[in-house]
């Protein structure tokens, strides 16, 4: 299995995600510079966490403009995986490989806090080590991670099944207008989304950061292991 992660000038979670895709995999990942204009062979890339180029204009908007994410947005079209998480998520937003947008918080505050997240759609690569229905802890941290979409485009990610995760209950309810479960304010308590091909997903919490017992817990890491398993089928 070959990861590449790319690194954008405010990213700040390129090593946990290395940590984790090594600790699952055993391989470790290449560090990839935005401003590179090629990919070497990979069969994945993983956009992390952060604030690249501070979040100005619009969290993750100059990012989608650096020259690596043309050769990001090529290995997607030829059906390669890509993996975004939080500032990730708001990179595939910008650049138009998922819908929709990460506005500000619900409450204008940022979040760092744990989280639940329900399992909407199983059998993806990214979450066949997890049942639908399933319920995980995961941190989250940012202050864009309110996901919002026009209603149709939202009722055709219900539709498709391309709705991921949810923000729910520690038991699994799914309670979009309650704070306490769908911190962030997001439509429908979307948390993550997949692509029509199912080989791109964005979410907003951390599953990274909970993959190792010495810090935390495993909830995270069936997401890495089903993954790898999928690449390596």
């Amino acid at each position: 299995m070959k990861a590449g992660i790319v690194v954008f000038p405010g990213t700040n979670r390129e090593r946990d995600m290395a940590q984790a895709l090594r600790l699952t995999s055993g391989v470790a990942p290449q560090m990839i510079w935005h401003r590179e204009t090629s990919l070497p062979s990979l069969d994945l890339v993983v956009l992390p966490g952060g604030f690249s180029h501070g979040d100005y204009l619009r969290s993750g908007a100059m990012a989608a403009h650096s020259p690596i994410m043309a050769e990001v947005r090529r290995f997607a079209e030829r059906g390669g995986y890509v993996l975004g998480v939080c500032n990730g998520f708001q990179i595939l937003t910008e650049a138009h490989l998922l819908p929709g947008a990460l506005l500000r918080n619900a409450g204008m505050r940022f979040l760092s806090q744990d989280c639940h997240l329900k399992v909407e759609r199983d059998g993806l690569a990214f979450t066949r080590r997890w049942t639908s229905g399933a319920v995980f802890r995961a941190p989250m941290a940012h202050g864009d991670g309110n996901y919002t979409a026009s209603e149709d485009t939202l009722d055709r990610l219900e539709g498709e099944g391309r709705v991921v995760f949810r923000y729910a209950t520690a038991d699994g309810a799914v309670l979009p207008q309650d704070r306490t479960c769908n911190p962030n304010g997001s439509a429908r308590a979307i948390a993550g989304i997949a692509s029509e091909n199912g080989r791109v997903c964005g979410l907003m919490p951390h599953p990274e950061n909970l993959v190792d017992p010495a810090i935390g817990g495993t909830d995270g890491a069936p997401l890495f292991t089903g993954l790898i398993e999928a690449l390596a089928a």
